[in-house]
């Protein structure tokens, strides 16, 4: 999209001699030559900061002035583009910037003028530098009188613009960087498999090499009779042709049709089996009378049956995108048309769409009419201050009607309308009466491939998607052999290039009648015109089909109008190796898969940057919205300007999209920002809430371990007394000390040196000390420590007559305590408290005293 006005930093106007004309001391004469000093700028610096990568520059000139905006700044040539930078903000103006693939033609003009009364000199002239661009853009550069600037320009763009061959492109020289380019034979061969139901296979080079890519199913199958480019060159190396039809009988076929281009399939119906082919025009002579008993047969093979089973067979339209009277005068020529009695269930319909050569007039005089009543026009003068008045023709209502009626003069609308039209009229056969239609023109790659890929976007919801709009571009026009070089003009295989016209202009920018009169304009040099050539805006105009499409189904497409300028734009450049060369054999040969970069690759890398916000995403895409076929009446299918390309450069301000949908896309942004950020709280406080509840978790276990501990405590208490209970009714004397260490005393003869029992506290150690029973919840050890050991320990009469759990058989109440080991210098007296819970002990052995 253009940039805003910018800010003139120099005048070409001189306001005290008015605007109302060109003559005498009008717009051109008060250029201010003298107040442009030239800019030192070096080439490195140029080379850092504002080419792309291999990009070099070939020639500058400094102080030159785009006319347009009235702005000075420094004009280089690069091996890319014509690129001009500000000497005001020192950016890139981008009016001023064009590839070099996209300029049409450009050409040196002299301004003459005319002296004052007074004056006697002779009349001084400027020199201009006029550039027609193919994306309907006109500029034009004014340079310093007396230097040399201009020429050597001039010089430059001729050298740059006419690569003597196809490998001296920009494309080449740059190489595939990062977007690198996939064979996109494997890309054709998966869209086969998506057509014939077999979207679970994925196509690979080994599929290629051994011929296994040949799948089938009921109806239809993939041939690879054109594997070697042998029987058609323009044509791809794998074709989808009626199962019923061998190879050879599709061999035979060719030799009667133009180019040998044989109908086949480009689209089929997966529910009723109807199909959309595209092939050339038969051989059939001046007389109609030539057939083809091969070509019949393979044509009538379209004519499928139902899938009813009542054995019925569908109708066959053939579209002859032609005029009646064109498909005549091509039968004298060899060419022709079929005649519906040679063909099985046929009816033959003309589009009566008009050639190459029609579409280039059109577009150029579209492009004068644009130039001439925009705000930025090549004459740098407003459209609205032309011929002295504040409107359109003076404010004469007639020059304002002949005005408006130049646009429909150019013939643009019209022709967009005939291609619409047909392939509306196409999608409408196959979707409501579940007929074949089959398409050609006189090769099949222009108008044929309007017309068939513009009919399978109306039917097919997938080709209106990112990926879907590729493979469509990628079978119908790249490998059935749209010839881009020759209708962009670029060099082919063959070396020979595309002569850019430099014609001059004889007493006006271009034809448009609004400029005739705008000033005595001497030319300079002559060359041929574009009749002579075989350029033509056909993909251009097709782009401009879908854009109009999108304008009438605005929930349909995935991608929006924005999208479609940038691609049209990488296409117009040649900057990648995509749209190269006029066949699939011939980027073959060339090895533009593996030298040059992928457009598709580019433009996706665009989009990863920003995601779903990014500009190429269509706002109001709903894919359940329009998820079958787009059959728009004839009422829905006038046309009109493509703003967002047509008017980028003449009328920027205008050629934005709608405040309406400007400011959706901002609350669509503003909608993003705030979701991402709903999102980033709905997770913090996920965080908060896992946080709470490992929270919570935590003090539950801690009570519980509290409570469990507080148990134990009172538990132990408990049968810390019980303890001190029986061994006091045991005769002995329980000692607590400050430490925790627990001491039994027992005094069993006053004689004799008294007996400590120790019982320590948990975590301490002591000579003699009991293992613990593991079953046991709580164990206390109680050693007894004798001063004088003899064999026979007077402890004895502890477990004999001072225990109260002995029964009087000498068996003991307390099985399970183990509380005697005699015969040993210690004896440890062992409780568990379990098995003393489970006994029945009266409560009198433990009474207080």
């Amino acid at each position: 999209m253009a940039a805003p006005r910018p800010r003139r930093s120099v005048s070409v106007r001189d306001p005290s001699d008015g605007c109302d004309r060109l003559e005498g001391t009008g717009s051109w004469d008060a250029l201010e030559w003298t107040k442009i000093e030239p800019v030192t700028r070096s080439v490195s610096h140029v080379n850092s900061e504002f080419l792309l990568e291999a990009e070099r520059v070939v020639e500058e000139g400094h102080g030159v002035v785009l006319v347009n905006t009235d702005e000075a700044g420094t004009l280089f040539v690069t091996n890319f583009r014509l690129l001009f930078l500000s000497d005001g903000t020192r950016n890139i103006v981008p009016l001023g910037t064009i590839p070099l693939a996209t300029i049409e033609k450009f050409n040196k003009m002299i301004v003459k003028i005319q002296s004052a009364p007074r004056q006697t000199d002779k009349s001084a002239s400027r020199r201009l530098l006029q550039i027609i661009g193919k994306d309907m853009r006109i500029i034009v550069f004014g340079f310093r009188p007396r230097t040399k600037q201009r020429r050597v320009i001039f010089d430059a763009l001729s050298r740059c613009t006419k690569p003597a061959t196809i490998w001296d492109l920009y494309a080449f020289t740059c190489g595939p960087s990062k977007f690198s380019n996939p064979n996109p034979k494997l890309r054709l061969l998966n869209e086969y498999f998506r057509l014939l139901g077999k979207d679970f296979r994925r196509a690979s080079m080994s599929m290629i090499e051994d011929g296994s890519f040949a799948l089938s199913n009921d109806l239809w199958r993939i041939s690879d009779t054109n594997s070697n480019y042998t029987m058609c060159q323009s044509y791809p190396f794998a074709l989808i042709v009626p199962k019923s039809i061998s190879d050879e009988e599709v061999s035979q076929a060719s030799t009667f049709r133009a180019r040998c281009r044989i109908p086949v399939v480009s689209w089929c119906d997966p529910g009723t089996g109807a199909v959309v082919a595209r092939s050339s025009q038969p051989l059939a002579g001046l007389m109609m009378n030539m057939r083809s008993n091969a070509d019949e047969k393979l044509v009538a093979a379209l004519c499928t049956q139902f899938v009813d089973g009542k054995g019925s067979r569908r109708k066959l339209y053939i579209a002859d995108a032609r005029p009646r009277k064109n498909a005549l005068a091509n039968g004298a020529m060899g060419g022709g048309s079929e005649s519906s009695s040679n063909y099985f269930q046929s009816e033959i319909v003309f589009f009566g769409i008009d050639n190459i050569h029609a579409m280039r007039e059109s577009f150029a005089r579209l492009r004068d009419y644009l130039d001439t009543h925009g705000a930025t026009s090549s004459d740098g003068m407003s459209s609205f201050l032309r011929h002295g008045g504040w409107t359109w023709g003076g404010g004469n209502l007639s020059s304002m009607s002949a005005s408006v009626s130049t646009l429909g003069d150019s013939g643009w609308l019209i022709h967009v309308q005939s291609v619409l039209a047909g392939s509306a009229w196409i999608a409408a056969r196959v979707a409501l009466e579940s007929a074949s239609v089959l398409v050609h023109c006189s090769d099949g790659w222009d108008r044929t491939s309007q017309l068939v890929s513009l009919a399978n976007l109306m039917l097919d919801p997938y080709y209106r998607t990112f990926t879907g709009f590729q493979a469509l571009v990628e079978k119908d026009w790249l490998a059935f052999g749209h010839p881009f070089s020759d209708r962009v003009g670029m060099p082919s295989i063959s070396g020979t290039s595309f002569e850019l016209t430099r014609q001059s202009s004889t007493g006006s920018f271009s034809s448009s009648p609004m400029h005739q009169s705008s000033g005595p304009f001497a030319p300079q040099a002559s060359n041929s015109s574009h009749a002579q050539n075989n350029y033509s805006p056909i993909f251009l105009q097709w782009v401009d089909c879908v854009s109009q499409l999108l304008r009438i189904y605005p929930f349909a497409f995935e991608f929006s109008s924005t999208f479609l300028v940038d691609f049209l734009d990488c296409v117009l450049s040649c900057r990648f190796g995509n749209f190269l060369c006029n066949s699939e054999k011939e980027r073959q040969q060339c090895g533009v898969y593996e030298a040059c970069g992928c457009l598709w690759a580019y433009l996706a890398d665009l989009r990863s940057l920003e995601g779903s916000s990014h500009a190429h995403y269509n706002l109001f895409y709903k894919p359940l919205k329009h998820n079958g076929p787009l059959l728009p009446p004839a009422a829905a299918l006038a046309p009109t300007l493509w703003p967002q390309f047509h008017l980028r450069w003449a009328c920027p301000s205008e050629s934005q999209a709608s405040e309406l949908e400007a400011e959706c896309k901002n609350m669509a942004i503003k909608f993003s920002e705030l979701q991402k950020a709903k999102e980033a709280a709905e997770m913090k406080a996920k965080e908060y809430s896992v946080a709470m509840e490992t929270l919570n978790a935590e003090l539950r276990n801690e009570k519980q371990v509290s409570s469990s501990a507080m148990n134990l405590a009172k538990r132990a208490s408990k049968e810390s007394a019980v303890i001190k209970r029986a061994i006091q009714s045991l005769g002995c004397r329980v000692n607590f000390t400050s430490s925790g260490d627990c001491t039994v005393d027992i005094e069993s003869n006053p004689m004799e040196t008294p007996l400590k029992f120790l019982h320590s506290s948990p975590g301490r150690e002591s000579d003699g000390t009991m293992g613990h029973d593991e079953k046991s919840d709580l164990s206390v050890s109680i050693t007894v420590e004798a001063d004088d050991v003899v064999s026979s320990s007077p402890l004895g009469q502890v477990c004999e007559t001072l225990c109260p759990l002995r029964t009087r058989d000498g068996g003991c109440r307390w099985p399970d305590a183990g509380c005697a080991q005699l015969g040993s210098q210690f004896v440890g007296l062992k409780a568990n408290f379990d098995a003393l819970d489970r006994l029945s002990i009266y409560d009198g052995y433990f009474q207080s005293e």
